[in-house]
């Protein structure tokens, strides 16, 4: 348990200084250990929450149809805070008992009622708002779960290849996988840009790269038209 130099010092009666040193060598180590241990989920759910930030819905209340385009391209916003995202979500036995029924399940054939149900599961289970998330499918896919896109995205949350191996989604095309990769990402963009949704949401369209680039909503007519759909659909 203790090093030589230590046990002599408690051989030699030291006993008081050698636990002394003991601990502060412990602590040191245990110190550089965290510090050099970093967190796998800090790239994809990484944590810089503003707490001095405006809520996100006071921003939309004084927001009117006639200033709506400004504020997509307000830098402002990207100090915005919302409580969209769940720190410490719970999952019950029930939840996960339904949602291991549904992955075995035929989920292509599901009906809509089949897929919300897992929807909700899943936003549940990553903290995330299930109603942003059915907004988002809705304007997707319609909720579609063999949707393809021209560019090659697919199932529910049009998932890009690339997208969904580095999610872990095997199956583009399972409800459960997409759903959980999609949210996984959507969560991962909301946690970037501070609880913004109208960030999050344009990230997820049109890539966090270009939300970075112009400090705000790209000047993208798709993608501006992409926040106020989800938005209509969401609020």
């Amino acid at each position: 348990m203790f090093s030589e130099f230590i046990q002599g010092l408690l051989n030699t009666g030291g006993q008081a200084q050698a636990m002394q040193r003991y601990a502060q060598i412990t602590n040191k180590v245990n110190n550089l250990t965290a510090a050099n241990t970093p967190n796998p989920l800090d790239t994809i759910y990484p944590n810089n929450k503003n707490i001095n930030s405006p809520s996100f819905e006071k921003v939309l209340q004084s927001t009117t149809k006639s200033n709506f385009g400004t504020l997509l391209l307000d830098p402002r916003l990207k100090q915005v805070n919302a409580d969209i995202i769940s720190t410490s979500p719970q999952i019950n036995l029930t939840s996960a008992l339904q949602e291991a029924a549904a992955i075995q399940s035929n989920t292509q054939n599901a009906t809509k009622s089949q897929i919300l149900n897992v929807v909700n599961q899943i936003a549940e289970k990553h903290g995330v708002d299930e109603k942003l998330v059915q907004a988002l499918i809705k304007q997707e896919s319609g909720f579609n779960p063999k949707a393809k896109s021209k560019a090659g995205a697919m199932g529910l949350m049009q998932l890009m290849p690339s997208t969904a191996k580095n999610l872990g989604v095997q199956d583009p095309y399972n409800i459960v996988q997409n759903v959980e990769g999609g949210v996984k990402y959507l969560k991962s963009m909301l946690n970037k840009y501070n609880g913004n949704v109208i960030l999050a949401l344009a990230a997820y369209n049109a890539g966090p790269g270009a939300v970075d680039k112009y400090d705000g909503v790209p000047p993208y007519k798709e993608t501006q038209n992409y926040v106020r759909n989800i938005l209509a659909n969401y609020l």
